[in-house]
């Protein structure tokens, strides 16, 4: 069974943000650390190397991805423990990304947000930043990770709707 994407689109005055929100057990500063530190990003996404800190640059190996490949994040700003935004690029381009963190009770709330300048290629990158936030989760939990292929192509038409319905509000 397919895992169901939670992934929306929001339309900005500068494009459009691709928001993910996930509910994790622990407080704000374990989930703080899971998001931040190298060791821990690495059972999840991939781990990173470099300096921490605004303004500074990173290097962060994908670690799910064909290749294990490199890229670089700027951290733009880092707020512990409650805000990172970060500017990666690579051949690929670039993608500005930003996490937030609020402690509700037991759990933390996670939202993830993708700033983007239009909806192009969402189709298939909503379903990565799903099948890398259920990777956090699973990592927490100490469950086994799960499988891309439950992702993708399986959310494509989700995101594809999501797509459409916020070029047809803008228009």
């Amino acid at each position: 069974m397919s895992p169901t994407p939670t992934g929306r689109l929001v339309p900005t005055a500068d494009g459009v943000d691709l928001v993910l929100t996930r509910l994790i057990r622990g407080s704000v500063e374990d989930v703080w650390a899971s998001v931040t530190e190298s060791e821990r990003t690495a059972r999840w996404f991939g781990r990173w190397e470099g300096e921490p800190g605004a303004g500074h640059t990173i290097r962060v190996q994908m670690g799910f991805e064909e290749g294990d490949a490199w890229s670089t994040a700027r951290i733009e700003s880092c707020d512990p423990p409650s805000r990172l935004e970060i500017t990666t690029s690579d051949e690929g381009g670039s993608w500005h990304l930003e996490i937030r963190l609020a402690e509700r009770g037991e759990h933390t709330e996670l939202t993830f947000v993708q700033h983007r300048e239009d909806t192009e290629g969402v189709a298939e990158i909503g379903p990565g930043w799903e099948y890398y936030l259920d990777n956090l989760v699973a990592s927490r939990e100490d469950r086994p990770l799960p499988s891309f292929d439950d992702y993708y192509p399986a959310m494509k038409d989700y995101f594809l709707a999501e797509s459409a319905s916020v070029t047809g509000s803008q228009s």
